[in-house]
This record gives structure tokens, C-alpha cells and sequence, in this order.
């Protein structure tokens, strides 16, 4: 009220409105300023009453789009009535209790198109997403979209490679049955164990590190001009130590912007830190006469094809195609043409969550992220469904050596493309 009678008055008593009374006395007579006063009143009021009407309205908006009761944000397109409907039939009209929790899984990724979803495509999330629809580990709505039960895989592999321990943690509900689920999953992928974790557990945010292994046969390791027999030649342990040399130089936080695709010199994301990697003591696949070597990488994070290119640069040096100084040189700005190995033999052999065992694994109320009780049946499934297939279809198709008779012809300058046998869109994390 006191804002409309100010108003009021400042109009009324303006310096113009003062002057045109004064000029112009006989037109406006006591009436006829009587009338305008009313006007100006009545527009006043409309005026108030308009900005009220927009705050309130303001107002409204804010309290329908976010509940100030939550520490987090709901918005209200969360959950539309329809995908209510969906959830609450159901569950027969009963709200399911769903908790925030891990799964820990493998898979065979030969004949998949990676690990993340993409619509038209085979994807290892697609199959695991039908089978948990079905047993109602997840709903409708969340398997047409996944985030609303707060799902999340700790690593996206490209096409072609397989997991031994790939984790995803999303909302599910507290009973399940993990036997009856590995029976609508197709043989390259299993499941293995579902742990409770915390309510702030993400499966990538919250891990520490990735180990990768790179498995290959060792004659893909001799100099150029070195003749061997595939079935008879073994690693000299010379060789085998000029090996682990030249990965070492890979350790540390470096710019691996050569090392992946459509990243600049100056990307900060670029910049990953190498903590461990090695190769040890080469191997002689059951029923193969031919010997394997292993390679393992471990790393807080990794870009899209860089521990294939990694390794394909390694394989360059070994061979004689490229000297151990050209691991420092591709880490400096000049852009630099990588050779990529083949995504046959990578795999994803761990996640670690180390700082999260530490400050939740002895609390009382949740598990240790270890999963040193479902070794046996990992190892079992590796060797059974990945492995396997990995010497395989080395010792039948030869992609190894089919790509190494191109390597030889490699150019190192200028900037990489993308192999057209990569364009799923899928990285590594």
C-alpha cells in the first residue's frame, strides 16, 4: 500500500504534470483532475496486481521443479505419471524398495559391438539390460533409459574386447536371483556376484584404476628380419627383458593425445596417469604348441584406443620398425600417426576401489570390493570363454599376423584416423 501511495504521488506531483496544470487552468478543471487522478490510481492497482500475479507465478514454477526437503534436486521430469503407472503396476500397487548396489560380471566381446548401449547395435549392455527386465532386477522405464535407476559401468570397452571383472552399480531391488539370471544371458556373458554398496556409489567415478591385459603370441615380438617357426619359437629371456624395458617408459602422467582419436596437444584430458605395466613370464596355451606373451597395463583411466596403440607402438619397436625414443616422442605436441594392434586380445582384467574399501570396506554395514570369493569362477570363465577364444582365433584367422604384415609399410607422421573397424563409438575409461 505504502508503494502504490508513493507511486501515486510522484506522478501526481511531477514537474510535468505540475506545469501542464498551471499552462493550461480552464481545460483542466477540478473534474477533469478529479477523473485522472482516478486513472492513474486504477492503472497503478493493475500494474501491483500484474507483478504480483508474474511473482506467484515464479514462485509456483520453482516450488513444482525442485523439493527444497531433498538435499539433491528432483525435477519433475523424473518420473512422468505414466512411468509411475508402469512402476506401481508392477509391483501390483506396492512401491519396490530398491537399493543402490554392484555387479560384478564377464564377457566374451568377439562378437559384440562394445560394452556401452547404442540402439540398433549388439551391445553387452543390451543383453544384460533384457535379461534384467525379465527378472525384474529393473523396470520398464528403466530399461528404456537406464540413469533413472542410477545406472553406471565402470568401464566402457571398445568392439571386441572382452571383461573378466567389468563392474555396473545401479538401484535394484533388495531379493534377486543371480543362478536364474545367468540362464537368459547368452554363454559370453555371466554374472558373478551383486554386492550392496554405498547410496553415493558410482562403479566409474568411484574407481581408482583399470588394469587391462594385452594377450598375443610371442613371435609377434621378433625383429623383422628374424626367421622362426610359429610353433617352435620361444622368447629369449633377453628379449623378454627388452620388453619390460620399453613399457616402463609408458609410466607416469604423460599426453597421450597420439595415442587415441579427435583430441588436440593441449587437451587436458589428454594427460593419464600410467601407474604400472609389465609382461610376465610368457606362456604355453593348453592344447597350442604356440607360446603367448601377456601383457598388463595398469592405469587411473584410459581414451579411446590407447592401450592398443600402446601396445602397437611396442610392437613397432621390437620389431625394428621404430626406436624406444619414439614412446618420449609421442608424447610431445607434434601430431604422430600410432600403429594400432588388433582389439583381439585386450581385455579387461580389474577395476580397483581401493580408497572406497578403505573408507567403507570395515565399517560393519558394507562388503569389501575385492571379490576374492568369486575368483574361481572368474578365472574358470576366462579361461573358458575369453581366453579360448582369444588363442583361437589367433591360431585359425591370424589377425596378429595379417597386421603385422602392414606395420612394416606404417608411416609415423601425420595425424591418426580411425579404423573403420572401430566405429561403435565406445571408449575405455
Amino acid at each position: 500500500m505504502l508503494f502504490k501511495l508513493t507511486l501515486f504521488r510522484i506522478v501526481h506531483n511531477s514537474s510535468v504534470l505540475k506545469k501542464f496544470f498551471h499552462t493550461y487552468p480552464a481545460v483542466l478543471n477540478q473534474q477533469i483532475q478529479q477523473s485522472f487522478s482516478e486513472r492513474m490510481e486504477q492503472a497503478i492497482e493493475e500494474r501491483i496486481g500484474d507483478l504480483k500475479t508474474r511473482k506467484q507465478d515464479r514462485f509456483q514454477a520453482k516450488k513444482e521443479k525442485y523439493d527444497g526437503r531433498s538435499k539433491r534436486r528432483k525435477w519433475e521430469h523424473d518420473e512422468t505419471e505414466e512411468a509411475k503407472r508402469l512402476r506401481l503396476e508392477e509391483s501390483g500397487g506396492e512401491r519396490i524398495k530398491r537399493r543402490k548396489a554392484l555387479v560384478l560380471l564377464g564377457y566374451s566381446g568377439v562378437n559384440y559391438c562394445g560394452m556401452q548401449r547404442n540402439l540398433g547395435i549388439e551391445t553387452i549392455e543390451e543383453e544384460l539390460l533384457k535379461a534384467m527386465l525379465k527378472h525384474k532386477w529393473i523396470n520398464d522405464l528403466g530399461f528404456q533409459t537406464p540413469q533413472q535407476l542410477q545406472f553406471q559401468r565402470a568401464a566402457r570397452t571398445d568392439k571386441g574386447v572382452s571383461a573378466c571383472r567389468q563392474v555396473v552399480s545401479l538401484k535394484m531391488p533388495e531379493t534377486y536371483d543371480i543362478d536364474e539370471i545367468n540362464k537368459d544371458l547368452p554363454s559370453a556373458i555371466k554374472i558373478f556376484a551383486v554386492k550392496r554398496v554405498t547410496k553415493g556409489f558410482n562403479s566409474k567415478s568411484t574407481c581408482d584404476a583399470r588394469t587391462y591385459s594385452y594377450t598375443l603370441p610371442t613371435y609377434a615380438l621378433t625383429k623383422q628380419d628374424e626367421e622362426f617357426d610359429e610353433n617352435t619359437y620361444r622368447m629369449p629371456p633377453e628379449r623378454h627383458e627388452e620388453l619390460n624395458k620399453i613399457l616402463n617408459l609408458y609410466e607416469g602422467t604423460k599426453n597421450f593425445h597420439n595415442f587415441t582419436i579427435r583430441k588436440e596437444p593441449n587437451d587436458p584430458s589428454c594427460r593419464r596417469y600410467m601407474m604400472k605395466l609389465e609382461c610376465p613370464t610368457p606362456f604355453i596355451p593348453h592344447n597350442s604348441e604356440v607360446e603367448f606373451a601377456k601383457i598388463k597395463v595398469k592405469g587411473q583411466s584410459f581414451m579411446m584406443h590407447q592401450i592398443r596403440r600402446m601396445v602397437g607402438l611396442v610392437i613397432a619397436i621390437m620389431k625394428g620398425y621404430a626406436e624406444p625414443f619414439t614412446v618420449a616422442h609421442a608424447m610431445e605436441r607434434e601430431k604422430m600417426n600410432i600403429p594400432q594392434a588388433p582389439g583381439l586380445g585386450l581385455v579387461l582384467e580389474k577395476v580397483h576401489y581401493e580408497r572406497y574399501n578403505k573408507k567403507y570396506g570395515n565399517d560393519g554395514m558394507h562388503e569389501l570390493l575385492e571379490f576374492k570369493e568369486e575368483d574361481s569362477a572368474v578365472e574358470e570363465f576366462y579361461h573358458k570363454n575369453i581366453l579360448s577364444t582369444i588363442i583361437s582365433t589367433e591360431l585359425n584367422e591370424k589377425p596378429m599376423m595379417t597386421w603385422i604384415k602392414k606395420l612394416k609399410n606404417h608411416s609415423f607422421t601425420g595425424e591418426a584416423e580411425n579404423n573403420e573397424e572401430d566405429n561403435s563409438g565406445n571408449t575405455s575409461d
